[in-house]
């Protein structure tokens, strides 16, 4: 096993890397200071329940943790208010104290959703995330930002919620669907162009990174340490994104717009990102922040992972209104992460809207 601490001053945990520990959650838990015997609730969706549930139910009972499974419905479009309350519900019938415990298992939709239903319940109970596809794993299961959308934007009910452990079995990825595990790589790219370029340069190489299957282990264990590397030091420095953590939303600006105007489910949250991606670095070339030659370069690897790098036909007005309405606007100004060159990146709040038309004229 594989441990990446995330060095948080309050309550650091550790992400833990390795094939098949789906089957030692419960170990893993005692080893990481939660004690049986406690009350657990597994909240998953149908499509990981079915392959992962009993396992993980085995794991936590036969170490002594009295656990239950919940399956809800876990699209994009189910990410609101009512499925918290369904998670809620059954955390009263199970009669979840506060020394009891929630677990994610499934991808990031399961994850935000629940982490936020164990910060709400009882004002805030332990949860575990044990994400199972690549997006997840990288990305959304680390740093504890949880939350639900609501019709004016991405994300914006939410809380921070640090987890007790992160569980990452890289087996779980062998049937997770193609296009998946697709847009889980473009938050991987996303880690190359914010500050790792050996990362950026190995998916280069690489000769394919469309699907998961026919990827080396090695290939993949890397991928996965260092992501899972890159955002625990991030978030380490800066928990509640008060400064550098904000470079993690690296091509997420954009991406939100087009999950928002096209509706939350059309496009998978990492391709809406890599769309994201292409767009600001259009930006940055406009600006004169970085090369047309990188732009390329980011703009190549994008499509060799298989994702998508045209952006959708949105009026112009919506796309600024949509963005004012971003949870990370600051004193009515759009913050951007901005790229300087492959491995560096600035958050900018001085892009104008008539610099943002110019970027849209340019895609469209």
């Amino acid at each position: 096993m594989q441990r990446i601490p995330v060095q948080l001053a309050l309550n650091p945990y550790n992400v833990v890397i390795g094939a098949g520990s789906l089957q030692h959650l419960g170990v893993e838990l005692v080893a990481s200071g939660v004690k049986a015997p406690r009350k657990v609730l597994v909240v998953s969706n149908p499509d990981v329940a079915g392959p992962y549930g009993d396992t993980v139910l085995a794991s936590l009972r036969t170490s002594g943790f009295e656990a239950e499974l919940l399956v809800i419905d876990a699209g994009e479009d189910q990410k609101h208010l009512a499925t918290v309350s369904q998670i809620h519900d059954a955390a009263h019938r199970f009669r979840l104290e506060r020394g009891s415990l929630m677990v994610a298992l499934g991808g990031g939709v399961v994850g935000d959703m629940t982490g936020f239903a164990a910060a709400t319940w009882l004002r805030g109970i332990a949860v575990v995330q044990v994400p199972t596809t690549l997006l997840a794993m990288v990305d959304a299961a680390i740093g504890g930002k949880t939350g639900v959308n609501h019709p004016g934007g991405k994300n914006l009910i939410g809380a921070f919620h640090q987890p007790k452990l992160v569980l990452i079995d890289p087996e779980t990825l062998n049937t997770l669907p193609a296009r998946e595990f697709r847009a889980g790589m473009a938050e991987v790219i996303k880690y190359g162009v914010i500050g790792d370029p050996e990362l950026f340069a190995l998916l280069e190489d690489a000769e394919q990174l469309s699907d998961a299957s026919t990827l080396p282990v090695q290939t993949l264990q890397t991928i996965l340490e260092r992501s899972a590397q890159a955002k625990a030091d991030v978030v380490a420095a800066d928990e509640r994104e008060g400064g550098r953590r904000a470079i993690l939303n690296y091509g997420h600006t954009f991406g939100h717009v087009v999950e928002n105007l096209t509706g939350y489910g059309t496009w998978l949250h990492g391709e809406a990102v890599a769309i994201g991606m292409v767009a600001v670095g259009e930006l940055a070339v406009q600006r004169g922040d970085w090369t047309p030659d990188d732009a390329a370069r980011q703009k190549r690897l994008i499509q060799k992972c298989g994702l998508p790098t045209v952006w959708p036909p949105l009026n112009q007005d919506a796309v600024l209104n949509t963005l004012q309405g971003d949870k990370k606007v600051l004193d009515g100004k759009v913050r951007f992460v901005i790229p300087d060159s492959i491995g560096s990146v600035s958050i900018c709040s001085d892009v104008s809207s008539d610099q943002i038309r110019g970027c849209l004229d340019a895609l469209q």
